[in-house]
Formats: structure tokens, sequence, C-alpha cells
């Protein structure tokens, strides 16, 4: 009876034991890690949930976003369509040093029936035109301007209706026949080819289109932040990027 006794002691023991092995093992599974948060211009809103689906994203002018980091709002990654913001970012103690990941250019588009027939910037003077372009301070607003400064065309902004707070703004008049003409990126042409017509600008009048990537400093997912960084930089980034029409860093 006593080694009876003893034999079921034993086995309710280890049966006590897999009911905590069992418990433990459902703590870990719970505790994975936990998406990258990353905040990223709109230009880029096609590609980068291509790179990282389980990526959780905020896409907007990298100008507002910069604005958002700066009064706390939590996130792991930093992406911009220009050096501007990363840089003033990184000298506030706000972001790692920040990497060149990606360029890109700009194009004209119209829209498909092109009702004003404009076929160059010259056309942008006629009377009547309605252009759309970013806002100042937005990246593709910054870089129109350059651009229709080494063009000698900035009187074509006597013809601007609307200024946007980012890229997709412009490329959302101009596809729903809301405008004329806007500047956008070459990259934002693809998901509305069938809206819009673009119209290619002179080489040596292009801006310099830098997209760069940064760690947030206070990031609860340093991990996740270095691994997303690392994605981007690496091949398979790196070739999603090229298959958006992004050029090379």
């Amino acid at each position: 009876m006593t080694r009876l006794c003893l034999l079921l002691a034993a086995v309710a023991l280890l049966a006590a034991c897999g009911d905590q092995s069992g418990g433990g093992a459902s703590s870990q599974s719970s505790s994975a890690a936990a998406p990258v948060t990353v905040f990223a211009a709109a230009s880029l809103t096609e590609v980068f949930p291509t790179i990282d689906p389980a990526g959780k994203y905020n896409f907007a002018g990298s100008d507002d976003l910069a604005t958002q980091i700066q009064e706390g709002s939590p996130a792991d990654v930093y992406a911009a369509a220009s050096p501007k913001y990363p840089a003033q970012l990184h000298d506030a103690g706000l972001v790692d040093k920040p990497r060149t990941f990606a360029s890109n250019k700009l194009v004209l588009i119209v829209p498909k029936d092109n009702p004003a027939g404009i076929k160059s910037v010259d056309d942008l003077r006629k009377k009547g035109v309605k252009l759309v372009i970013g806002a100042e301070g937005v990246p593709v607003g910054d870089y129109t301007r350059t651009v229709l400064e080494n063009m000698r065309a900035t009187d074509v902004l006597d013809n601007v209706v609307s200024e946007e707070d980012d890229v997709k703004g412009v490329v959302s008049k101009v596809s729903l026949g809301e405008a004329d003409a806007g500047f956008v990126y070459i990259t934002d042409v693809k998901p509305v080819e069938n809206d819009v017509t673009a119209i290619d600008l002179p080489e040596d009048a292009q801006a310099r289109v830098e997209y760069q990537i940064a760690v947030v400093e206070d990031t609860k997912n340093p991990q996740g932040a270095q691994k997303f960084i690392a994605l981007v930089l690496g091949k398979k980034g790196q070739e999603a990027l090229a298959s958006a029409g992004f050029g090379p860093p």
C-alpha cells in the first residue's frame, strides 16, 4: 500500500510539472516580438508593405512625420523622402544617424484625357491651366520648385490652384480630373497609370531626390527597428524598391 501511494504521488508530481511546462510555452509564444512601427513618406505607401507585410505604417508627408516624432508620437523607424528632416531630428537627438536607401525623380502628370492639352512644362503657362503641387516644406513641393528654378519656369506657379500636404494629394487631384497637371515622383505613376499620363522632365533640371531612414531614439522595439532597416538596405528591400521604380541610393 505504501508503494502504491508513493507511485501515485510521483505520477501527480510529473503531471504538475507537465502543466507548468505547458503554461511556460504558452507564455513564451504570447510574448512574440511586436511589429515594427514605421513612419514613412507617402511615396513609400505601395512599396514598404511588400518589404515587411507585418509592419505597422504611418504614411504622410516627411515634414508632418518629423513633427509627430518631435511631439512624442511612438515610432520605431523614420523614413523620409529628403535628407532635410532626418538631419534635423538627428541633430536634436531624436533619431540615430540616417542612412540613404533610395533615390527618385520627378515627372509631370496630366489626366489621361488631358483636357488642357499639356505636353510640356511650357504649356503650364497657358491661361486657365490648373496646376497642383506639393506645399513648401513638403519634399515633393521643394523638389518641384527646384526643378522649375532649374528650368527657369517659376512663372508657372502663377497657375497653382492647390498646394498639397504630401505627394499622394497631388496624384489624387490629377487622377480625379480636379487639376490639369501636377508634379510627382515617377514611382507614383504606376498605381494610377490608367488615369494619368506622365511627361518626362529634362535630366539636367532634376533635383537630387534622396530617401533616408533611421531608428527613432525612443523606440520600444530596437531589434525590430534594426531588422526592418536591414531589410530595406538588403537585397530583398532594394529589389522591391527597384521594382517600384526607385533608383539606387
